[in-house]
């Protein structure tokens, strides 16, 4: 590492003020940064001193999503040779499955990666680093038949509108991730809904249809894929969204490194599971012959992106709330809009991103309520103390 050190060092000068390629600069410190941590400290307002910089906290998010990620090209492989009967090996499951997601994943790295270097360029800024995890979300919550053009085009507005016409990485009040899907969902609804973007290059007599497409069509209950199946992840479904167990993995990971809110991650299931038991206990009496009214609220946990959604996207630290508090009643809030939408919206099944952008809006006046009802506790404490 030292000699790459001195490497980065001797050719630094000439990306610096005054140097010949000094209009790069900002190109330039986005490559040392993500290399060596740096060595720069703050000059006005507090001063926090910690072993962990932005770059390294989006790696550690990156890390937690890896597992989720190769699981779901194996999926996809897995998913593709079930629907024409065949039986294949682990890694030529997972060799069609990587041909179908890495040219996603590059795709969003390059097209993101490329505005947020422009945008750094004609600002004069450094590069933002929230797109290091942004980049790795958006391939895994679209089906594996995107259309590489769509992922460019929505990975592009998700960043410009999203992202920097707020300021940038910070200043966003939507998860930029979650804003590429609801533009390719609301933009191209035919190529994300119904059976046959689930399953790449699937058998033409296999119906491919999701979990929740199946109850969308009122299948019976019957015809969904058991509990444990749905939990370890092998139904079809977006690529990274289908197996629970791993996105638990990858959320034990965030809560022990200290990166993702424990108290977000757990209101979410909270709030989804309590609403899902309501239903489930008036459904008999209520509507008997509804599908979505009568789901065991299990379910609900491990359909959909629902895990994943509560993992990764409620927790993203720039949209969510921030004080405690207001964390548990963000996460019960999405858990429950969320599973609102799935029961009484027969038209959208999948309620986790809407119900996570709706919270994003309100997520800071949530923190508002919050911060002024301490503030009166505090000033009646105060004036008690004075009696």
């Amino acid at each position: 590492m030292s000699a790459l050190r001195n490497i980065v060092d001797k050719i630094k000068p000439q990306f610096e003020k005054g140097g010949k390629f000094s209009y790069l600069q900002s190109t330039f410190e986005a490559f040392e940064t993500f290399l060596f941590v740096p060595n720069t400290t703050t000059r006005s307002g507090s001063h926090i001193r910690d072993f962990i910089d932005m770059k390294r906290t989006m790696s550690v998010v990156v890390m937690a999503l890896i597992p989720a990620l190769l699981f779901g090209m194996w999926n996809v492989g897995y998913q593709h040779h079930l629907s024409f009967g065949e039986t294949a090996t682990l890694w030529e499951n997972f060799m069609y499955g990587f041909i179908k997601v890495f040219p996603i994943v590059v795709v969003s790295y390059v097209v993101g990666l490329g505005i947020e270097f422009i945008f750094a360029q004609l600002r004069g800024h450094e590069v933002n680093e929230g797109f290091l995890v942004s980049g790795i979300i958006i391939p895994m919550i679209v089906p594996p038949d995107t259309p590489l053009w769509m992922v460019a085009v929505a990975t592009a507005f998700a960043v410009v509108i999203g992202k920097e016409v707020f300021g940038g990485t910070g200043m966003n009040i939507l998860n930029p991730a979650l804003t590429a899907r609801a533009f390719l969902f609301f933009a191209y609804p035919q190529d994300l809904s119904g059976d046959k973007v689930w399953i790449a290059e699937k058998a033409d007599a296999y119906s491919g249809a999701t979990p929740l497409g199946n109850l969308l069509t009122n299948q019976p209950l019957e015809s969904l894929p058991s509990l444990s199946d749905m939990f370890w992840g092998v139904i079809p479904g977006s690529v990274g969204e289908t197996s629970t167990f791993l996105i638990l993995v990858g959320a034990l990971f965030l809560i022990i490194t200290g990166i993702g809110s424990w108290r977000i991650m757990l209101s979410v299931f909270l709030g989804g599971f309590g609403l899902a038991a309501f239903f489930y206990a008036i459904g008999p009496y209520v509507a008997p012959d509804h599908v979505y009214l009568n789901l065991n609220p299990l379910y609900h946990l491990v359909m959909g992106g629902f895990a994943f959604g509560a993992i990764y996207m409620a927790t993203d630290p720039v949209s969510a709330s921030q004080t405690n508090k207001g964390k548990w009643i963000y996460g019960i809030l999405i858990g429950v809009v969320a599973v609102l939408i799935r029961v009484l919206n027969p038209a959208y099944p999948e309620g986790m991103m809407l119900a996570i952008l709706l919270m994003n809006v309100f997520a800071p006046l949530i923190d508002h309520y919050v911060v002024e009802g301490n503030i009166k506790k505090r000033m009646k404490r105060a004036k008690l103390a004075t009696v």
